[in-house]
């Protein structure tokens, strides 16, 4: 193994922890303990990367190609989502240090995401690749009851309630209500309760070399729900786009639409929880302080 290189966090990680983040200053010794830990050379940082985590491309001692995660929090939960798909839809888990939040997983080519592709062509690929991941949460053999360590959608979206009642703007107060009225109906009737990626949407599905399937899913937040809640995420993405054309509004009912019918989830259902988390994500952006992000969202919602 060669010594280290500097690390430098891309400025999305920067700018979402903050500058003055605890764990982007213990991030250069995370990277060279996990590079000695594996017997690993980096080659380079993935840029832009995520907003919570830093990956490394690197290679093994026998110089086959891999990719080093390290997360500011959630690497137990990734390693245990994994882990439970073993590389079934999903990137293959090959080594886990939780206790430092560092993930050694297969390389995909990671410039290389469904956002590549036309929308269309990338929405057909996403509900192929996300509909994989629907497993339940206990591996076979495991107690029925208590046998995952998940977080459940119920318990998730519960953090964020006082979030969406303190940030929401008064003109918006009716629809955050109508999220909150919905999410307590939604989770009082839920159908299944299956293992979901969290955070799905077309950026975090790559493409894989030959030999594995051509799209693989990468960095789960899971948790543990009905398909429903997975796929709302789906149905705003490339939000940007969708609001500069034409017809958004109709764009987006009929994505609910299609989504719900593809994968057999009920269509209200799918709506209900688009909504819900439209204003949830608003919320949140708007409490950062990025507020055209945060009135796109709650737009979106008002469109459903």
């Amino acid at each position: 193994m060669t010594s280290a290189p500097h690390v430098e966090p891309p400025q999305r990680l920067v700018r979402f922890l903050g500058a003055d983040s605890p764990w982007l200053a213990r991030l250069p010794g995370l990277v060279r303990a996990s590079l000695a830990r594996w017997e690993l050379t980096a080659e380079r940082v993935v840029s832009p990367g995520g907003r919570g985590s830093l990956v490394v491309l690197v290679r093994r001692a026998d110089g086959s190609p891999a990719a080093l995660k390290l997360r500011a929090a959630g690497a137990a939960d990734e390693a245990a989502a994994l882990s439970r798909w073993e590389g079934h839809g999903a990137v293959r888990l090959l080594d886990a240090a939780p206790e430092d939040g560092a993930l050694l997983l297969e390389r995909l080519h990671a410039d290389v995401s469904l956002r590549s592709l036309p929308d269309a062509k990338a929405t057909l690929e996403a509900v192929s690749a996300l509909h994989r991941l629907w497993v339940p949460p206990a591996s076979p053999g495991a107690p029925e009851d208590g046998g995952h360590p998940f977080t459940t959608v119920e318990e998730h979206t519960g953090r964020a309630v006082e979030g969406i009642r303190a940030h929401v703007p008064e003109e918006a107060r009716p629809l955050a209500e109508e999220a909150l009225a919905l999410r307590s109906g939604l989770l009082a009737d839920a159908p299944e309760h299956v293992l979901l990626h969290g955070d799905f949407r077309q950026g975090a599905v790559l493409s894989a070399d030959p030999g594995r399937a051509h799209w693989l899913v990468v960095g789960p937040d899971p948790l543990v729900g009905e398909r429903a809640y997975d796929l709302a995420r789906l149905v705003r993405d490339r939000l940007h786009d969708l609001a500069a054309g034409s017809g958004a509004p109709a764009i987006a009912r009929r994505r609910v639409a299609k989504l719900a019918n593809s994968l057999e989830v009920d269509r209200d259902r799918l709506r209900g929880w688009s909504l819900y988390r439209a204003v949830e994500s608003g919320a949140r952006h708007l409490a950062a302080g990025e507020r055209a992000d945060g009135e796109a969202l709650l737009e979106f919602a008002g469109w459903l």
